[in-house]
């Protein structure tokens, strides 16, 4: 029986996770759920679950949420009423919660950064949805995951189906970050991408592009800020530098290759130039799954995949002009320090105001691009923690500056 920690317990990965602890009850109990605003949803999951502790981002609603439990019917009500904590510290407390053996990392974003170093300076095993944490703080987390010997287990499908091929190699062994090194055996990575919502638009078509178009996937049923990165295939350029970190190769012997079936989850090359895979249906609670129960595999009544069904599996290499975002994302990754947090966060404030339809989805790139230029001249080989977030403020602050002068100079309505 492993004790889980639920960061994010709202999202999508909090939602799959909290399904398969549900499905797999003799396996998995939670014991601390995170969430921010989603007060329904997460009254449920505590009525589902009674986690010992419960923590909300916004500080200021716990009161609130304790009212609603308050508020059941005495037969709806938990056993025994979780403690309840709120702002960071709240979010920090649950992620190094006592009983925890295994900590979910499911918030988006840079807010789940400090939760996730919480959990590693605890000694916590984490299941690592939450890319930021090695994107934007590589080099604060490795030496503390190699302080603490927390291991790290992927639990998004590229990295995880990387990681399911390479069982019996030293990095499958530890399940901890290379620090650097190159896992031995190991010369290539093929991350797939499904190439998003723009896959089969033309690159001169995509100034029509509404938020609509972008956070409509494909393949898979994602957040809309994740599946808005997948249109842009930022999402892959992002898991490019989480490869990196993870896995120790560099820039050049990580690539990414269009698959629009997704049904090859990502490659790996070894050095006798054995190629494996790594193959299922889109569904993101196998990797999850796979990083509960590891180093076992559970047996699931899941839907099989058959090859025949698929018909045919295909790929091809990505468009450039197509997806500047993953240029500029292989560009932040090779400057390194703290060039991958101010790509990162220009990423999410830029998304965020193409979420709010207050910049076009070309502005996207253009955004990011400046920012990091305006950079280059502050960069940080060797960043600490509050370096990090330092520039990740900065980097925010600066993309709502380039937005506004954006927005002056072209006024003109937004596609409908």
């Amino acid at each position: 029986m492993k004790a889980l920690s639920v960061l994010g317990s709202t999202g999508s990965i909090g939602t799959q996770t909290l399904e398969l602890a549900e499905e797999f009850p003799d396996r998995f109990r939670v014991v601390a759920l995170t969430a921010g605003n989603n007060l329904d949803l997460l009254v449920s999951q505590i009525q589902r679950h009674a986690p010992e502790v419960v923590a909300l981002a916004n500080a200021e609603r716990v009161s609130e949420l304790g009212e609603r439990l308050q508020a059941l019917e005495p037969a709806a009500r938990p056993a025994k009423m979780p403690e309840l904590l709120g702002g960071s510290e709240g979010l920090c407390a649950a992620a190094a919660w006592s009983t925890a053996d295994l900590v979910v990392t499911g918030i988006v974003g840079c807010a789940g950064l400090l939760p996730t170093l919480a959990a590693i300076r605890a000694g916590k095993d984490l299941a690592l949805a939450n890319k930021e944490t090695l994107i934007a703080a590589g080099p604060v987390v490795l030496p503390e995951l190699e302080k603490s010997g927390s291991r790290l287990l992927p639990a998004d499908s590229e990295h995880s189906a990387i990681f399911q091929c390479l069982q019996g190699t030293p990095y499958a062994e530890t399940a901890r970050l290379s620090t650097g090194n190159p896992t031995p055996g190991l010369r290539r990575i093929q991350l797939t991408a499904s190439g998003g919502a723009f896959r089969d638009w033309a690159p001169a078509d995509l100034h029509k592009a509404t938020v609509a178009d972008a956070t409509s996937h494909p393949n898979w049923s994602m957040g809309r800020k994740i599946t808005v990165d997948s249109a842009s295939l930022m999402n892959k350029g992002l898991e490019v530098i989480e490869a990196h970190y993870l896995f120790g190769l560099d820039y050049d012997h990580i690539e990414i290759v269009i698959h629009p079936q997704s049904i090859i989850h990502s490659m790996v090359e070894l050095a006798d130039s054995s190629v494996l895979a790594q193959l299922g249906w889109p569904d993101m609670k196998l990797p999850i799954l796979y990083c509960l129960s590891w180093p076992e595999r559970l047996s699931t009544p899941w839907r099989r995949l058959d090859l025949t069904e698929v018909g045919q599996l295909s790929f091809r290499a990505p468009d450039p002009a197509k997806y500047p975002c993953m240029q500029l994302a292989y560009a932040a990754g090779r400057a390194g320090g703290t060039m991958p947090a101010v790509m990162n966060a220009a990423n999410e404030q830029a998304v965020a105001l193409f979420l709010e339809e207050r910049v076009h989805f070309l502005d996207i790139p253009t955004l990011i691009d400046g920012v990091c230029d305006r950079h280059q001249v502050d960069l940080m080989a060797n960043p600490s923690l509050d370096d990090v977030l330092a520039v990740d403020a900065w980097a925010r602050n600066a993309v709502h500056e380039a937005a506004a002068r954006l927005q002056a100079k072209a006024p003109a309505a937004l596609p409908a």
